[in-house]
């Protein structure tokens, strides 16, 4: 589905990704892992086209979408969770997820079926943005991505700064998400969620990537977790 080959990405003249390679495929779980400043949100930005690649390659589905502007990429079939969630603080709950839905995937993805997944959400579905939790903010920003209908779903840290509690909760809808056979490319510093969700696992530091394997091999490979993933 996602493919990168030998991404080299940069701000002005700061080069940042180092021949990143990853993919994901139809249905898959993929997580990008790292410690802050790694080069996880500039190579899913990269993705989304907010940046361009200098060097490599990005295909999605068999088509060179390395050069696309972000509305481009959308209209492919992403949808993207931005870390900073960028809901509309003045619009209701109900209006954030309208004023985005579309009908992909047969729409699949209906405020039905999205108040379903977070009852919460339906709960202050009156509620302005700015009125909710950073929590009940973090959920509304990954259905607003889902009323998209996307085929493959682009998470930026979407447990950063929540409580454990409220990250359990995430981890939860995530692997509903994965039941339902949605790609996901998940970015993340949190080990906790990577394991619980993801079918394969990149490390990423200095903007390069360091290990490539499964939930095993991972949990098992004491020099990474000591060298690029602890605190």
């Amino acid at each position: 589905m996602l493919d990168l080959e030998n991404i080299d990405a940069y701000y002005g003249e700061s080069h940042i990704l180092h021949g990143v390679s990853l993919s994901v495929g139809n249905g898959e779980v993929v997580c990008l892992l790292g410690r802050n400043g790694a080069g996880k949100t500039t190579t899913i930005l990269t993705v989304m086209g907010y940046l361009h690649p200098r060097r490599g390659t990005i295909r999605f589905n068999g088509r060179d979408i390395g050069g696309l502007p972000p509305y481009a990429v959308a209209r492919l079939g992403f949808g993207f969770v931005p870390q900073e969630r960028e809901i509309f603080p003045s619009l209701s709950v109900r209006e954030n997820l309208t004023v985005f839905a579309r009908g992909g995937r047969n729409g699949f993805w209906t405020l039905q079926r999205v108040f379903e997944l977070f009852p919460s959400l339906r709960a202050r579905e009156r509620n302005l943005g700015f009125q909710l939790s950073g929590g009940e903010q973090q959920m509304l920003s990954i259905a607003r991505a889902l009323m998209l209908n996307p085929v493959l779903l682009l998470l930026d840290e979407p447990s950063e700064g929540l409580a454990p509690m409220i990250v359990q909760e995430i981890i939860d809808v995530l692997k509903h998400l994965k039941g339902e056979g949605l790609a996901i490319l998940l970015v993340e510093q949190s080990l906790r969620v990577a394991l619980a969700v993801a079918d394969r696992h990149h490390v990423i530091n200095k903007g390069a990537i360091c290990f490539t394997g499964g939930a095993a091999e991972l949990e098992n490979s004491e020099s990474v977790l000591r060298n690029y993933l602890s605190v």
